[in-house]
């Protein structure tokens, strides 16, 4: 059954200005996140909503790694999940930042802590000083002595556990298994396990959606989380903005990597470039969740395959082949359907941009439905968002490599927003200013994120970071003792931290006793 047309049909909404009908086509981590969050405020505010919730447990999922952001566990903590049994049951492991390997040069390496020393020491300008003394930024992180220790994110003391330090991590985790751990969560939410075969669609955009059982289900508003099938935006004129120009690679082929008994894990995501593009390695308690992201245009997926597998030494099994076409939708709420995930946008998985970007887009929706303008802010808002990740995904590819076709071609095509960012910052140190704040104060990436790659890629300029400190003695000082301070404490507390594995076999041992 394919889409069909019925006659106009006004929104139902409640008194709040909500819809009445919220209706989720797609689950997975995606979907039953925009589920339990507008559940979630609806109940607080809206009553009278309901949501559904529609997924085939009959259509596959690929899933082989995804990494999340902080807010990930942020939003653990808002529904009062229990962050062990959730990496208990869905073998999760801890995520303090992105290995990025060969990016700069062969046999070069750095990585980007997602924790901000800034948050404890506000005022002081403590990379700007890390890089007039010629040491990394990185070094003033305490995520990056867990991620050099390989700990997890606790010690022992007195028998009592407690955290390494205030910061936020994040997680690896297979997508497939999440999503089902929180449609088993899920409260005060309908599911129906069943396929959409026709979309009935009307002057307010989708009226209902017909399912292979033979149910009707008619909604006020669509949430369209079904990934790439794009089931309900493919029905409406939602417009695709390719991003091919700015990032180059169109080809994924994932795989898994079998997880080594005793074999420690690292907290931390790898992202190691090959010569036609980069391989993710996302760790979990029982495998690694890998692929390599590439460009057609250099090599076939044969050679790609090759390719890796004369990296790795050994060979691999790829469980698909996935064409790639970055990009987001123009607007993302187009009538009553508003695309979230997949359905919405698309980068390399780089940055973990794609589960950080949907809690950002739930929580402005949750804000600004039934507002004057809502939808309106919400597109933009969302435009912005998935425009901004691109940038900096692309900020990656400033490397000195020249030793593929590949390489040269993309290092000489750099964007106008690269370059003039690059050259503004041969002026000036980065720095908060240099970003636009994103609305809600929500976390996004701006010189916190920016000054570890810049660093690992050489691009910050010691004079220029020597000459900024020179102009206030006083607070130079200042930087240099905390900066020694934080050196020192994070050092001894990623001492007393459980090495990861450990700590993450801790969890079950617990709960078997």
């Amino acid at each position: 059954m394919g889409s069909s047309r019925a006659a106009p049909e006004g929104l139902v909404m409640t008194a709040a200005g909500w819809p009445r009908r919220i209706v989720v086509v797609g689950g997975g981590t995606a979907g039953w996140l925009a589920a339990m969050m507008l559940s979630d405020v609806a109940a607080k505010t809206s009553p009278g909503t309901s949501v559904t919730v529609i997924e085939s447990s009959r259509i596959g999922v690929i899933g082989v790694g995804e990494g999340s952001t902080a807010v990930f566990r942020q939003m653990l903590r808002r529904f009062g999940l229990d962050e062990e049994e959730f990496l208990r049951e869905t073998g999760a492991t801890i995520k303090f930042g992105i290995r990025h390997r060969d990016w700069r040069r062969l046999g070069h390496h750095y990585d980007g802590p997602i924790d901000d020393p800034h948050l404890v020491a506000p005022g002081v300008p403590l990379d700007a000083y890390a890089v007039a003394a010629g040491k990394p930024v990185q070094e003033a992180h305490l995520f990056q002595h867990l991620i050099w220790k390989k700990r997890g994110p606790f010690a022992e003391v007195n028998g009592k556990r407690v955290p390494a330090g205030p910061f936020h991590y994040a997680f690896h985790f297979d997508q497939a298994l999440v999503g089902a751990w929180l449609r088993k969560k899920a409260k005060g939410i309908r599911h129906v396990n069943d396929q959409v075969t026709g979309v009935e669609t009307g002057g307010e955009g989708v009226v209902a959606v017909h399912l292979e059982g033979g149910e009707r289900v008619e909604g006020d508003l669509f949430i369209d989380a079904s990934g790439f099938r794009r089931r309900l935006v493919s029905e409406l004129p939602f417009e695709w903005v390719s991003f091919a120009d700015m990032l180059p690679n169109n080809r994924a082929l994932p795989f898994w990597l079998d997880l080594k008994d005793g074999e420690e894990i690292d907290p931390v995501t790898g992202a190691w470039a090959q010569g036609h593009g980069w391989m993710w390695n996302i760790p979990t308690q029982g495998r690694y969740g890998c692929g390599y992201v590439y460009c057609d245009q250099y090599i076939t997926p044969e050679e790609a395959q090759a390719e890796i597998e004369r990296a790795l030494g050994h060979p691999i099994e790829p469980r698909s082949d996935i064409r790639i076409n970055p990009g987001r939708q123009r607007d993302v709420w187009v009538g009553n359907v508003v695309a979230l995930g997949l359905a919405s946008s698309f980068l390399e998985p780089l940055e973990a941009t794609s589960i950080h970007g949907t809690i950002g887009q739930l929580i402005c929706l949750t804000e600004w439905i039934g507002t004057p303008s809502g939808k309106e802010r919400y597109n933009a808002t969302a435009a912005r968002q998935v425009d901004d990740f691109r940038d900096f995904v692309r900020l990656h590819y400033v490397s000195e490599r020249r030793d593929t076709a590949y390489w040269r071609d993309v290092t000489a095509s750099h964007p106008p927003v690269v370059t003039e960012r690059l050259e503004k910052w041969s002026r000036k140190f980065p720095s908060r200013e240099d970003f636009e704040p994103f609305p809600l104060g929500l976390a996004h990436v701006q010189e916190q994120l920016y000054v570890p790659v810049l660093n690992g890629l050489g691009l910050l300029s010691q004079d220029l970071a020597r000459a900024e400190m020179a102009r206030d003695p006083k607070l130079r000082q200042r930087a240099r003792e905390t900066h020694a301070s934080l050196v020192a404490e994070y050092s001894r507390a990623a001492e007393k931290c459980l090495p990861h594995r450990a700590w993450l076999e801790s969890l079950h041992k617990e709960m078997a006793a």
